[in-house]
């Protein structure tokens, strides 16, 4: 997994409450048994005019010109600013991959749906979350001036405006040492790897019919 520690990026504002993961990362795509591929897909339904499909060449569809990420202002954003209850819906693990995939590297919401919460930490995003007047400030501030960006500083847990003025934020002590050093379940278990092989070892030293096989 990616290790996050400071990220500064342009900001996109989507500016709509209750996004739920099927908005997110249509149904249709949750076919593909890999973990990779999701980005061209995210927010799909929004994003084109036509319907998409796993495998559609994305160059060939129609772009919605309305849609907050085909305006030329917000090409590359890397920072997704949304409203209260994002990512709400189903539990699908896929919502987070597209996010990622397309290419943010943090969200900043007044509040989450508890499961995409967690599984954004699991897949290296980090979801901040900020009062609900704070992110209408920014939401102003990014309409207001194109080419808004942020700096999100996980060590110190401040995002710094343009201007320099800072914003705290809390973030679970756990969550950050793993964002930090871009541990994800297997990365925090392979930490033990030679404790784990000295125990396979002793093991069957002890207990040898357990490598046979049938």
């Amino acid at each position: 997994m990616q290790k996050f520690t400071l990220h500064k990026g342009l900001v996109a504002p989507m500016d709509r409450e209750n996004v739920d993961t099927d908005a997110i990362i249509p149904k249709q795509f949750l076919k593909s048994i890999r973990k990779t591929g999701f980005g061209p897909n995210l927010f799909d339904e929004w994003r084109y005019l036509d319907k998409g499909e796993p495998g559609q060449d994305a160059s060939t569809r129609q772009p919605n010109p309305d849609f907050v990420l085909n305006q030329p202002r917000y090409a590359g954003a890397s920072v997704l600013l949304a409203r209260k209850n994002f990512g709400c819906g189903s539990s699908r693990e896929h919502a987070p991959w597209a996010i990622d995939q397309y290419g943010f590297r943090a969200i900043i919401a007044p509040s989450y749906a508890d499961i995409f919460f967690n599984n954004c930490f699991k897949n290296g995003l980090l979801p901040i979350v900020l009062p609900e007047a704070v992110v209408a400030q920014l939401f102003d501030e990014v309409v207001a001036f194109p080419g808004y960006q942020l700096a999100v500083d996980l060590e110190r847990q401040v995002i710094v405006k343009p201007q320099g003025a800072e914003i705290p934020f809390e973030v679970n002590a756990f969550r950050k040492y793993c964002l930090l050093n871009g541990f994800d379940d297997i990365g925090l278990t392979l930490r033990h790897k030679d404790k784990i092989a000295a125990f396979e070892a002793q093991r069957l030293a002890t207990k040898p019919w357990l490598a046979k096989t049938m």
